[in-house]
């Protein structure tokens, strides 16, 4: 007879209170998960999380309260689950993931990851990680309604990166009111003052710097000193920006000046921002109306397609102030705007906000046209998503410490019920891409450039780390000398930073062999030089595998080559079954706090563009081989719903 501890078998029972687990992340999805985990059993558990506790959270991350703002989300999150069962065992950790601390070893003292997180680059090395360290991860993301769940192995399924991801609609709100790089940040900042300065107030709308941004202050004490003085200024009360903006009459000249110089001059006061960024550049109305060129607008074509210049742009948000206002005053005492980008004054607004802040942020601004286009929906976090997915987190890691790891599925979860009435649909995991440059066996990518303009920091920073997630990438040119292009040691090769890949004899054809020792990763690149790019675009990645001729049958030698992370990881380490999907917010949806994870997640949120992702769903614009399969089986998961170009989760 079966012995069982509450719902438990005995066995499985025991193994929860011995084992040792990692959670990565103590957001929304972090925190319903921690407390799943100590009332499910579980006794050992470590967290990581760098996030503060912010205002905004405290409406779903319910393991917060008022009295927690500006304190570290590990820290609180654990003393907060020990409520729930004291005798549990939890450590927590205020870091990044990414530190060099949490390396290989690290990642082995546990059975099982499970990730919360919410951003691209941290899913992309803890995906790496686990693979060095042959742990299973499971993956997890959500956006609005919408929610994945999928199980990683080693040599079993497909690993976060095996499928290329769609770009980063969801972004952290340190981003966007601190460090925005892409115009999309400036456009949701933009949108977001908009309904500050005439919509319903929201939270989790705020514009102003964020002095709790935890890259500003790493000691944690800090953090929350800065937290507490955001609140109040001395003894003066600090009032919203709407009601600040209401008392200058909405001055748009003293509106300008806050947005744009006051703001941005307090940022600069935030040193530990631009050690390795440029900083912005405040900008003063009267300085640029007295010196700025006078054209409005920069090329010709027609008038919502023309780039305006800065002082055209000032004069656009000056109007499109006093339009606001005006009709704002029509409505009577209380009223509030609605952001549509069919209205014209709304779309006036954003466009000019969003492109001075571009300007100020050395960013190619953008015409009126574009920023309509990018201009999306935004998708708020709920609270109940992240509980279903817990939950969902918690099922699979009981399948996979009962070592039934053929039993783990893709699960997602649909804003609407499938043809078979279901808003859970799990599907089964997909088998890891032989192309992929980061499980593969020898994993090789062919990246097209110009070397005669490419520099090696270009090299280093937007395509090692930025485009393929590296850390701490070390470089030797493959040309019989073992020539060291770039060391991960400090100072080692800084001069080389701005000399050309054609400085150093790189030229079409040549191969470059990249190694990141913290990730236990390797990757081979081949150099395919063109001077045919786009305009603005630095390099291209061909495909997910490199152009070259179908490989030769693997002989004796090849078969036991060493794989990253393991020497006889070619093979697969346990059961046959099959394997995961990965994307960010939605798993594969990228969202900005429970983010998500494989390549299935296409299916959940957001378009891909696999070649097993063809078939695209009309409505959600998403492509992926699971749901292909799913539609065809009669079982498919029923459309979202979300017709927007950008979809932007924020949590």
């Amino acid at each position: 007879m079966v012995q069982l501890v509450g719902p438990l078998r005995k066995e499985l029972a025991d193994s929860l209170s011995t084992c040792k687990v990692l959670v990565v992340g103590a957001g929304g999805i972090g925190c319903e998960l921690l407390k799943n985990l100590v009332l499910t059993g579980f006794k050992n558990i470590e967290v990581i999380d760098l996030d503060t506790i912010d205002v905004s959270n405290l409406n779903r991350q319910f393991l917060f309260q008022k009295k927690h703002v500006g304190k570290s989300k590990a820290q609180v999150a654990k003393e907060s689950a020990l409520t729930f069962c004291p005798t549990a065992n939890i450590t927590a950790y205020h870091d990044s993931i990414m530190n060099p601390d949490y390396n290989t070893e690290f990642f082995r003292q546990f059975i099982l990851v499970m990730n919360a997180l919410d951003n691209r680059a941290a899913r992309n090395h803890v995906n790496r990680m686990c693979l060095a360290a042959d742990i299973p991860l499971i993956e997890s993301g959500t956006a609005g309604y919408l929610g994945q769940v999928t199980v990683i192995k080693k040599g079993l399924t497909e690993c976060y990166e095996c499928q290329p991801k769609p770009t980063q609609k969801t972004f952290p709100g340190c981003t966007i009111r601190n460090t925005p790089s892409e115009p999309i940040h400036c456009i949701v900042w933009a949108k977001y003052l908009f309904n500050q300065l005439f919509g319903e107030e929201d939270a989790d709308q705020e514009v102003s710097p964020d002095t709790a941004d935890p890259e500003a202050a790493w000691n944690p004490e800090d953090t929350a000193a800065r937290a507490t003085a955001s609140e109040k200024d001395g003894d003066i009360k600090r009032v919203s920006t709407k009601e600040w903006a209401r008392s200058t009459g909405y001055d748009s000249v003293k509106l300008f000046h806050k947005l744009f110089k006051d703001d941005i001059r307090y940022l600069l006061t935030m040193d530990k921002l631009w050690k390795k960024r440029k900083a912005p550049t405040p900008l003063d109305w009267h300085q640029l109306r007295n010196s700025g060129p006078k054209d409005e607008s920069v090329g010709s074509g027609l008038k919502d397609q023309q780039i305006l210049s800065v002082w055209g742009l000032c004069k656009m948000f000056q109007h499109s102030v006093e339009t606001l206002r005006t009709m704002l005053q029509e409505k009577g005492e209380g009223a509030e705007l609605v952001w549509d980008k069919d209205d014209a004054p709304a779309m006036d607004f954003v466009t000019a906000a969003a492109n001075l802040r571009m300007y100020i942020f050395s960013m190619n601004t953008k015409s009126r046209f574009d920023v309509k286009s990018m201009a999306g929906n935004i998708i708020p976090a709920i609270a109940t998503t992240n509980a279903i997915i817990a939950g969902l987190i918690v099922l699979e890691s009981l399948k996979i410490l009962s070592g039934e790891l053929e039993s783990c599925r893709t699960i997602f979860l649909n804003k609407c019920p499938s043809l078979r009435k279901k808003l859970l649909v799990p599907c089964i995991l997909d088998l890891p891409c032989a192309n992929c440059y980061v499980c593969a066996s020898k994993p090789e990518v062919t990246v097209k450039l110009n070397v005669h303009k490419a520099t090696v920091l270009c090299l280093q920073d937007r395509i090692l780390k930025e485009r393929f997630g590296m850390v701490a990438p070390d470089v030797q040119i493959e040309d019989g000398k073992g020539t060291i292009l770039i060391s991960s040691e400090e100072g080692e090769t800084d001069a080389n930073n701005h000399k050309f890949l054609a400085d150093f004899g790189i030229r079409n054809g040549s191969r470059l062999q990249i190694d990141d020792f913290l990730q236990d990763y390797t990757l081979l690149v081949n150099v395919l030089h063109t001077e045919e790019l786009e305009r603005d675009v630095e390099f291209e990645v061909v495909g997910e595998a490199p152009d070259k001729a179908p490989p030769p049958q693997p002989n004796k030698e090849e078969v036991n080559s060493v794989t990253n992370g393991n020497k006889d990881s070619a093979q697969p380490s346990t059961s046959s079954k099959a394997p995961a999907d990965d994307d960010d917010d939605i798993m594969v949806v990228e969202s900005d706090e429970e983010g998500a994870s494989s390549s299935s997640a296409a299916a959940a949120a957001a378009p891909s563009s696999a070649t097993k992702r063809r078939h695209s769903d009309a409505e959600t614009g998403e492509s992926s081989s699971k749901r292909l399969r799913m539609d065809q089986s009669g079982a498919a998961a029923a459309p979202t719903d979300d017709d927007e170009d950008d979809i932007i989760a924020l949590d």
